[in-house]
């Protein structure tokens, strides 16, 4: 009996984007299992330095987010420590930071997460141990971007559903993309 041939799949680099407070890391954790890829914090990149400013209020500018970019992309391409893919949650609130990580790893998707700001505030007011405090939600939220038609690699989720229902619906979308098929936009009954 012949063994059963894997179907084929791409390699997928994926960035679970959106606003701090927006679900990012526990969207990119729960999606990586699916995807059964690692998954990076972009958080855990930022050098020492920038972190201190965002603890005590500052808002981050371009000249510090383009080397932070760099290491993000760098790692999104890295095909030798992540063959299979990865997931990376990481900001990219401009176009131009999302511009940025698609030179660095060409076929790069994005899952745009966004949501009313009263629950991103809420959000952000009741966690602990992160260092970026509620009052950066307003600069983070006049920085935002939102991808729109002229960015097709996106998909776009809302934080108001549960983690496992966003990764379950982009989840299947970048699987299908993996396989060779057609991002699904219906499914008939």
């Amino acid at each position: 009996m012949a063994a059963l041939q894997q179907p084929y799949r791409a390699r997928l680099a994926v960035v679970v984007m959106g606003v701090s407070g927006t679900g990012k890391s526990s969207v990119a954790a729960s999606l990586a299992c699916v995807l059964g890829v690692p998954w990076i914090d972009g958080d855990d990149l930022h050098v020492p330095e920038a972190v201190a400013r965002m603890r005590g209020g500052v808002p981050l500018g371009d000249e510090d987010r383009w080397p932070w970019l760099e290491r993000i992309g760098a790692r999104l391409s890295d095909e030798a420590a992540a063959p299979t893919g990865v997931v990376v949650a990481c900001s990219a609130l401009k176009r131009a930071y999302r511009d940025r990580l698609r030179a660095a790893a060409p076929g790069v998707h994005f899952v745009c997460l966004d949501g009313p700001r009263a629950l991103v505030r809420h959000r952000l007011e009741a966690r602990s141990g992160h260092y970026m405090p509620p009052a950066l939600l307003d600069s983070q939220l006049q920085s935002f971007e939102k991808p729109g038609a002229d960015e097709p690699e996106v998909l776009h989720a809302g934080i108001d559903e549960p983690v496992p229902l966003i990764v379950a619906s982009v989840g299947a979308r970048l699987i299908a993309f993996a396989q060779g098929c057609a991002f699904p936009t219906k499914i008939a009954a």
